[in-house]
């Protein structure tokens, strides 16, 4: 090198080492590495760095992702079951309607299960029973919305003497404690409880009917004693619940429960309703019937959560995504169904929240409870009337006619 001329890099003479060291390599084709989200990058063949050709144009335009596009975040694998998704959105909200009386003469029978198949569900719910029985619902949510559980309302003598009842039912769970055994669910003491409301249900029943309705035993008794759980299966689940609602209507169709009377129906007799299931489930361990895990909305009810949202509509502090403060929780759980729904069960599934129940997750980001409100009344009639698993065991007699 001649005095004068610039100096090689520090690795100049490394690099010819290396070269004299090993035998000459054919050039190979350069290579070039695809990504699922961006255009071809070019590459040098013997450092791995990028070259300084300019990147090509993508072959596809920013409205129509390539064929191998995947999203950053990629779905959970256990979806929920969307088949009735659509169902539910294009469905209009129920609208509430009016219980006719019935007159004399009476033609009480006893009910019978009469729902087999998807064409026995479509038949139901094209009659006038099935669309006034769901109206029957609406109008129980109506007759709530704004309102406290302890707010004074008007309260009869069926009222009074169903709570009176239900009661009893709580008394008689103290009275029979659960056996010791080694499965988890459906502790055979339930059979035992059972038993005493089976024997027992139409003396309770006469207790309040009055001399011209006591024929009428034949026909409610049934409702009454499937209300609160299989003592077979030793389960419960949404269509013991909608027995007992169904036993409300034929109390209503005969006249003993009348329109007034719907804000203590809920603020009154549901909510004690709501405590004995609470008792039986956590005393005897029902399983839940039919739930859909983490996907449904709850392991054993639904109506709580219609009339919960109900009292809370237009409430100023309170919306949907209050459910995640813990203050207002333990503050205002025993004045709202709602609220008290997820505090229970905070209460018996651990873990986070958006993991063991993401459907209530997910209604919580609603931004009105009127929408919520509206969104329950559809998803049940779809979720629970409409599933033959469920009303299956739905019963059928003269005041809820199979027409």
């Amino acid at each position: 090198m001649k005095p004068g001329d610039r100096s090689p890099p520090a690795d100049y003479h490394k690099e010819d080492q290396i070269q004299t060291q090993t035998p000459p390599k054919t050039p190979s084709p350069t290579p070039t590495t695809t990504t699922c989200c961006s255009p071809t990058t070019i590459i040098c063949g013997n450092c791995g760095g990028a070259t300084a050709f300019a990147q090509p144009p993508p072959t596809w335009s920013d409205i129509s992702p390539p064929p191998n596009y995947r999203p950053i975040r990629a779905p959970a694998i256990n979806l929920p079951p969307n088949h009735s998704q659509q169902a539910i959105i294009l469905s209009p909200v129920p609208q509430s309607q009016r219980v006719p009386t019935v007159t004399p003469p009476y033609h009480f029978e006893t009910p019978a299960k009469r729902i087999q198949s998807v064409d026995d569900i479509r038949r139901f719910h094209d009659s006038d029973a099935s669309k006034n029985f769901l109206g029957f619902v609406v109008a129980l949510s109506e007759s709530i919305r704004g309102h406290k559980i302890s707010d004074p309302c008007h309260q009869s003598s069926t009222v009074n003497s169903i709570i009176s009842i239900i009661q009893t039912l709580i008394r008689w769970v103290d009275e029979i404690p659960p056996v010791e055994q080694s499965s988890r669910y459906g502790n055979y003491s339930f059979r035992v409880w059972h038993n005493r409301l089976t024997e027992n249900s139409e003396s309770l029943m006469l207790d309040f009917l009055p001399d011209d309705l006591r024929s009428a035993t034949v026909e409610i008794v049934p409702y009454f004693t499937d209300s609160f759980g299989n003592s077979s299966r030793i389960d419960y689940g949404t269509g013991h619940e909608t027995n007992f609602a169904a036993w409300l209507y034929c109390l209503a169709r005969i006249g003993l429960i009348k329109e007034e009377d719907y804000q203590a129906v809920v603020s009154r007799v549901f909510v004690n309703y709501l405590e004995l299931m609470r008792k039986l489930q956590l005393v005897y361990c029902l399983e839940p019937a039919g739930s859909h895990g983490v996907w449904g909305l709850d392991d054993y009810h639904f109506l709580p959560f219609i009339f919960g949202s109900s009292q809370l509509i237009d409430h100023k502090y309170m919306k949907p995504k209050s459910i995640h403060n813990q203050d207002i929780l333990d503050n205002f759980s025993n004045e709202y169904l709602y609220l008290s729904c997820i505090t229970f069960v905070k209460k018996v599934k651990k873990g986070l929240f958006a993991e063991h129940s993401p459907l209530l997750d997910d209604i919580s980001g609603v931004p009105t409870w009127n929408k919520v409100n509206g969104g329950m009344l559809k998803m049940y009639k779809v979720e629970v009337l409409e599933k033959v698993p469920i009303m299956q065991h739905f019963l059928f007699g003269w005041l809820i006619k199979w027409e």
